[in-house]
């Protein structure tokens, strides 16, 4: 339960129909090792007591009975279980039969929930046994004690208090306005004990509606759905469990794997399902949530040992064809914005500095696109190449080649005399290679854009991604300045893909002097090329090694501005992304140098050009707003802490 995490389950038992002692052992031996794997919450299926398909038992006094004598047994076996159990059975009330999900923990029953939407169609008809939940909450009677039966209720957990359960059952989610809308309100998780048949096509129909419904509601779904056992007399149960969490599938075993085990356990996030709510204000603004019974349940306070995949790489996606897939979509983004700002500012010209590097690979590679959407000339792209002191021959020739096969205006301005009769003007000594060194090739760069654009009628197009503006790793009115970033909230280990995407599209073209030239420039290490070569001619200044790598920058950027996560949640995620990758002590070093340099580069980002975002992390000023003078220095002692600790 620490840092927000909660284990979960959804369990399928092999059942028999109507046999509810059988049943009752089966969802027992479940429970048994659930609570051993750490689980906090399971959910079973619809009905799982007796069976979804018992047709007209179902109005016999025998069945309804044994299924409550069912969840009494189930009830006291599990009674020293750290959990809470949501199970399905029916259940007589008021001289109707419902179809219920029972919620349990601790030795009691908490509540019955019945279900709202009865199918009664060609594949279902349990409208001849069951009858629709009331509107109203009611009191029910069991064992003596008084519990609450109807839908408006909230299961909440004293120790974690953002671990609040609702429930809506089977075709419940599949109506144009399920509970869940309004349980959301105030749950951060959805159970939902099913019964769902299968057939072509439902699968894929099934799994979309629950991502689209745990998104909607920005919540933990879990989906529980009945399996082997079932009558196949006319429909097949597939046993489909999934667990997601706004809209991200943690886990699922998908129809018919039945080799695959009888369930599916991971971890939903609380915090960032919680976070994601406080972030939209357009979500909870009614006060359904406040229809609702809260009945209070405990759970044990503990580290809870995560199984989950904890992306490395979150900006990326490891499936291929869905990574070129984004990679084309933000060069559209990209290409689109960058034109709608060429005609809305009346430019004639694009102006850009081509380095040889990966940033302005890219943004040249967008400016092309621009381009010809517009029916612009390419020469009317003005590419220039600045060399000085830190120039390699191998990164001007890409530069040459990168432009000359792109068909673009390309200009080299060498800049040695400027910057030397600039250090005169300044009094600094040209072998004190500081920052002013550094930074001065940088600024007399950007005057030269600015200079040609000026006289060219242009618009001089940024080069800077997210990962440098995070980190301010750009020189201040220098290559921190442009007229439109169209790289600002595309992040470094991103760019790298959309730049060999590009490359692959020129390869299948036959332009393999483009392509090759490309694939040079991603081979290339990262480098603003400011300090001398060595004496091989080599790059001598690598970016990774004085402000650390960038996979690791990019993880911690995702994680703290998506989703706020403190030091001590960033180093146990990055402990699990980057297990064999990298040691305590080098992440934790990279994270204090991520939160000093984020922290003290705002002043950067607050005076940063426009351009377009095209994923959920952006720095922008429309994005994200913090104070040039925010102090880090709760952030540095939690890193303290750990640091202590190892």
């Amino acid at each position: 339960m620490r840092d927000g995490y909660i284990k979960v389950a959804s369990a399928t038992p092999t059942i028999k129909l109507a046999d509810t002692v059988f049943n009752t052992k089966a969802c027992i031996d479940l429970a048994t090792r659930a609570s051993e794997a750490g689980v906090k919450v399971l959910v079973f299926p619809e009905l799982t007591l007796t069976g979804y398909s018992c047709g007209d038992l179902f109005n016999t006094e025998t069945l309804l009975r044994g299924a409550l004598d069912g969840l009494r047994e189930y009830i006291l076996a599990t009674a020293m279980f750290d959990m809470i159990s949501i199970i399905g059975l029916p259940i007589e009330y008021s001289d109707k039969i419902y179809n219920c999900a029972a919620v349990v923990s601790g030795g009691q029953l908490l509540g019955l929930v019945p279900k709202k939407n009865l199918p009664n169609h060609t594949e279902y008809f349990e409208m001849r046994a069951y009858t629709p939940a009331p509107d109203d909450n009611f009191a029910y009677v069991f064992d003596d004690n008084v519990v609450m039966f109807g839908l408006k209720q909230m299961f909440v957990c004293r120790q974690m208090p953002s671990l609040r359960i609702g429930v809506e059952i089977c075709e419940d989610i599949w109506v144009f306005d399920p509970p869940s809308n309004a349980l959301a309100a105030g749950a951060t998780i959805i159970a939902n004990p099913s019964a769902s048949s299968e057939t072509v096509g439902k699968e894929d129909y099934r799994r979309s509606l629950v991502r689209v419904q745990s998104t909607r509601t920005m919540s933990g779904y879990i989906y529980a759905s009945l399996g082997l056992g079932e009558s196949t007399s006319s429909s097949v149960l597939s046993g489909h469990c999934m667990i997601f969490e706004n809209g991200s599938l943690l886990a699922e075993r998908k129809p018919f794997e039945f080799d695959a085990g009888d369930m599916v356990i991971s971890e939903i996030d609380l915090q960032k399902i919680v976070r994601a709510r406080r972030a939209c204000n357009t979500f909870s603004k009614d006060t359904k949530g406040n229809e609702y019974s809260e009945i209070e349940f405990d759970l044990c306070e503990e580290k809870t040992e995560l199984t989950r995949f904890i992306d490395p790489h979150p900006f990326t996606p490891a499936d291929k064809a869905e990574l070129a897939r984004r990679c084309e979509t933000i060069l559209t983004i990209q290409s689109q914005a960058l034109a709608h700002r060429v005609e809305s500012s009346y430019s004639k010209k694009m102006v850009v500095g081509i380095s040889g590097g990966l940033d302005s690979c890219l943004a040249l590679l967008v400016m092309v696109r621009a381009a010809d959407y517009l029916k612009m000339p390419r020469k009317n792209i003005i590419a220039v190449t600045m060399p000085c002191f830190g120039t390699t021959a191998r990164t001007k020739n890409n530069a040459t080649v990168l432009c000359e096969r792109l068909g673009v205006d390309f200009r080299c301005v060498d800049i040695f005399d400027s910057v030397n009769q600039h250090f005169k003007d300044i009094g600094h000594n040209p072998d004190d290679h500081s920052v002013v060194y550094e930074n001065s090739q940088a600024r007399e760069r950007t005057q030269v854009l600015m200079d040609l654009a000026n006289k060219e009628g242009g618009l001089v197009v940024g080069t800077g991604d997210l990962s440098e503006l995070a980190l301010g790793w750009a020189t201040y009115n220098g290559d921190h300045m442009s007229m439109y970033g169209v790289n600002a909230s595309v992040p470094k280990t991103l760019i790298r893909h959309i730049v060999r995407h590009y490359a692959d599209l020129e390869r299948r073209k036959g332009d393999d002097a483009l392509a090759d030239a490309i694939y040079d420039i991603i081979d290339t290490p990262v480098s603003p090329e400011l300090l001398p070569a060595d004496k091989d001619g080599k790059i001598a200044q690598k970016t990774e090694d004085l402000v650390g790598p960038y996979e690791l920058h990019d993880f911690y950027i995702y994680n703290f501005v998506k989703y706020g996560f403190t030091p001590r949640k960033l180093f146990r995620l990055a402990k699990i992304a980057f297990d064999g990758t990298y040691d305590d002590q080098t992440l934790l070093k990279w994270l204090e140098v991520f939160t000093r340099r984020f922290f003290a580069q705002q002043f950067k980002r607050s005076c940063m050009p426009d351009g377009p975002k095209v994923g959920s992390v952006s720095l922008s000023g429309a994005d994200w707003r913090m104070p040039s003078d925010a102090t880090s220095a709760i952030w540095l002692k939690e890193i303290e802490e750990i640091r202590s600790e190892l």
